[in-house]
């Protein structure tokens, strides 16, 4: 968008006001306020999606972005939003925010930290008496997480395309409640919030999150400008043999079908060690066994593939790898694969980049690093919508989906500050 120059001092001078309005003090508050739903004493948080605490978290949420004077609304999957007004309601609006939910054992920065820094980035416009000239969308996303219902990012997911909503409804989690009982009874929560439809028009997208991974610490740097997220593929690998007697069937004669799925996994591990130079993932994380006896040679075996990287071409050659390894193999059974999710890479665009860069400079008084996601983010199904980036700041030891998890504060301010240069300047446009 091409502005003129009075415009255009205008907008850096009110992004330069808003990122030096904010308040360390009052989010290290917020930080710690809302780690108190679902807080344990180990210092992590059990908060998954659409429990009373999770909630009873979100009442909370409602109340401290009225205070702030936003207008609150809700949608049909849950997702909450405080909007402050622009000076130009018929312009889409800049969105921000994450999502509230966590891992049954998780910290209290992933997901919450990218709300609690969109309430902050308002306080601060507030402090400053800054009107922008579209509306401000700070947004808590429902079930980014996955753990409790899958799959995860519903919320997001279903913002941007409401047909998903439907099927998700059907999801169980390990107690057989039914995701659209438990958000029907989320939304016969809150009566006082009105209904918005979804999708709405963004003009953009900025979510902070904490990385997550080991590379900003490693590298020193307080600040990260995520270029994209990496494409993934998750398949299911069922071996099929045949279960009998362990201590009366010889070694040569077995149907073992964990002799072939262990062949199989360490062939895979092999790949993926030479496949490494291009930073290739792979996760082989869940394992089934049948008939799981501790005396029985197992007779169907079926473990997950999880391959991720940011280069298209290494995922699809590393699932020909894999179809060429079950095809090949030799053994008294048969293997067959399915593969039950993938997505490409996602990329975001060079000048919301640029403009995120120009904040965190301006916040760090250095260069941010940029770099790709491991992970995924609701960034990634929003990047569909509208023009859409992502911050990140660093995690002590890489470590999160952990009651470990932790950043420096000073960190979490300064992503913050990026973050108010950055819907600033986009909602003042």
């Amino acid at each position: 968008m091409n502005l003129p120059e009075d415009a255009l001092n205008q907008t850096n001078t009110h992004a330069e006001l808003a990122q030096d309005h904010i308040n360390n003090d009052r989010l290290q508050e917020a930080i710690a306020a809302l780690a108190r739903f679902g807080g344990r004493a180990d210092g992590g948080v059990a908060r998954e999606t659409l429990t009373a605490i999770d909630l009873a978290s979100r009442r909370y949420l409602i109340e401290q972005a009225r205070a702030l004077g936003c207008e609150v609304s809700i949608d049909d999957c849950a997702n909450l939003f405080f909007r402050r007004p622009g000076n130009r309601p018929e312009l889409p609006s800049v969105l921000t925010g994450s999502h509230g939910d966590t891992q049954p054992v998780g910290g209290k920065l992933d997901g919450a930290y990218g709300v609690l820094a969109g309430l902050e980035v308002i306080a601060a416009l507030n402090d400053a008496g800054i009107t922008t000239e579209r509306a401000i969308d700070v947004v808590a996303w429902t079930n980014e997480e996955g753990s409790r219902f899958g799959p995860g990012a519903m919320g997001s997911s279903a913002y941007v395309e409401s047909s998903r909503l439907a099927q998700y409804r059907t999801a169980r989690d390990a107690d057989g409640i039914f995701f659209g009982d438990a958000l029907d009874n989320a939304l016969a929560e809150v009566t006082d919030v009105p209904r918005r439809t979804m999708p709405q028009p963004h003009a953009a997208c900025i979510e902070l999150h904490i990385e997550q991974g080991p590379v900003l610490e490693r590298a020193a740097i307080a600040l990260g400008v995520v270029t994209g997220i990496q494409s993934v593929r998750w398949f299911t690998v069922t071996c099929t043999g045949t279960a009998a007697h362990a201590g009366t069937t010889p070694m040569d004669e077995r149907g073992d079908a964990m002799a072939a799925a262990v062949g199989v996994a360490q062939q895979l591990y092999q790949q993926a060690s030479r496949e490494s130079v291009h930073q290739l993932r792979l996760t082989l994380g869940r394992w089934q066994v049948g008939p799981n006896s501790i005396n029985t040679i197992p007779g169907r075996v079926s473990f997950s593939v999880d391959m991720r990287c940011g280069d298209e071409a290494v995922v699809e050659r590393f699932e020909h790898t894999l179809r060429a390894l079950l095809h090949n193999a030799t053994w008294r059974g048969s293997m067959s694969v399915e593969r039950i999710f993938m997505r490409p890479p996602t990329r975001f665009p060079e000048s919301m980049l640029t403009l995120i860069e120009q904040g965190c400079t301006r916040a760090g008084n250095a260069a941010p690093l940029r770099l790709t996601s491991g992970a995924f983010h609701d960034a990634m199904y929003l990047a569909e919508h509208c023009p859409t980036a992502m911050i990140f700041v660093p995690s002590k030891n890489g470590i999160s989906h952990n009651a470990a998890e932790a950043t420096d504060p000073h960190d979490l301010f300064l992503g913050v500050q990026a973050l108010a240069y950055a819907v600033t300047a986009l909602a003042s446009r």
